[in-house]
């Protein structure tokens, strides 16, 4: 049965999907509003009104931004590994160890030590990530060990994915953990991306139906939380998938009405935004703080959320044709072979070897 999910090629979109932008877009504000709410929490010493809604978006925000990585995998899966590797694994290693100097050195930096171990724990963060960079980490693993697995029966590889996210998987290893917890959502991703695509159009085109089921899943998910649920084996991966697909719907709504193009540009740069949103997160949270002029802790936080995810798209369009293009654009020295062609410029060059 899984094995007729299956689809050439040609069964999936060849230009950009405007509902994958709106996905992308919700994905990345809620994952930037997230660090930023429980910074300014931490820093406050209190929850503020904001933690509620963090903690309804906890069970789907990091499973949808994983399938909609994997959606158009098949397209690349089949291609020589030395391609794939330039594309899959060269391409995020390059950024992961570039952003991984720029936001881990000032912190070190800041809080002393000598040279010797500082550059000791930035060479640790080549394997323990340390931030928000884990992502960007992780998805080289997913893409070779999906290729890897290439052979085995979808099924099972499901199976074992699902056991995995289920054992809730506790070494205190970023990668281990978050390997077995989201790996499964992001082989869904790719091996069911025909059929996804296919509830996304089915969504757009049956409002009546569309918008009753996303107010039963809100309230069923923010019951779950409340309750404490969300966290236990099995909840957690069914709330996981819903909340995707709920985020699918939303967002093939969303395109279908043409609402919120903003969010849809946004999405479109969702790379660029999770490679440099922290510095200007950590910066504007502690500027409002030491001013006092705002207590607030939500206002706070939503302030700090919308500089973040500013700031990346005003700094990236600022380097474009300059000698800082290399901050979101991978030179052509870092590439191998065939893959040293003109390199796509801007969210083209980070979002390339997710589309393709």
């Amino acid at each position: 049965m899984l094995a007729s999910t299956k689809a050439p090629l040609s069964a999936l979109p060849t230009t950009r999907v405007d509902w994958v932008d709106y996905a992308k877009g919700w994905c990345i504000i809620l994952v930037v509003m997230m660090h930023s709410t429980l910074g300014v929490e931490e820093a406050l010493g209190q929850q503020s009104w904001l933690h509620g809604f963090i903690d309804w978006a906890r069970p789907f925000r990091m499973p949808d931004f994983f399938l909609v990585a994997g959606l158009f995998l098949s397209r690349t899966i089949d291609k020589p590994w030395a391609d794939y590797l330039d594309r899959k694994v060269l391409h995020f290693v390059y950024f992961f160890v570039l952003w991984t100097l720029i936001q881990g050195a000032p912190k070190l930096l800041l809080a002393g030590g000598d040279p010797l171990s500082i550059l000791g724990d930035l060479a640790f963060a080549m394997v323990e990530p340390f931030g928000t960079l884990w992502f960007i980490y992780l998805l080289p693993i997913f893409f070779v060990t999906t290729k890897l697995l290439r052979p085995a029966p979808p099924c099972a590889v499901l199976a074992a994915a699902s056991a995995l996210q289920m054992a809730h998987i506790a070494t205190h290893s970023t990668v281990i953990d978050e390997f077995a917890a989201r790996y499964v959502y992001f082989y869904a991703g790719y091996h069911f991306a025909p059929r996804i695509f296919a509830f996304a159009e089915a969504s757009r085109a049956n409002l009546r139906r569309t918008i009753p089921a996303l107010i039963l899943w809100g309230v069923t998910n923010e019951l779950a939380v409340r309750c404490g649920y969300s966290g236990l084996p099995a909840v957690s991966l069914l709330l996981g998938f819903a909340g995707a697909a709920a985020v699918v719907a939303f967002s093939a709504l969303l395109a279908e009405a043409h609402v919120l193009p903003s969010l849809a540009w946004l999405g479109a740069r969702s790379m660029v935004v999770y490679l440099a949103f922290f510095l200007p997160m950590a910066a504007t949270r502690i500027a409002l703080l030491k001013t006092g002029l705002i207590v607030d802790g939500g206002v706070i936080a939503l302030i700090v959320t919308a500089i973040a995810v500013h700031v990346p798209i005003l700094v990236r369009t600022a380097t474009l044709a300059t000698p800082f293009e290399f901050l979101f654009e991978r030179p052509t020295f870092f590439r191998t072979g065939a893959a040293r062609l003109p390199a796509h410029t801007g969210q083209q060059a980070l979002s390339a070897a997710r589309r393709q």
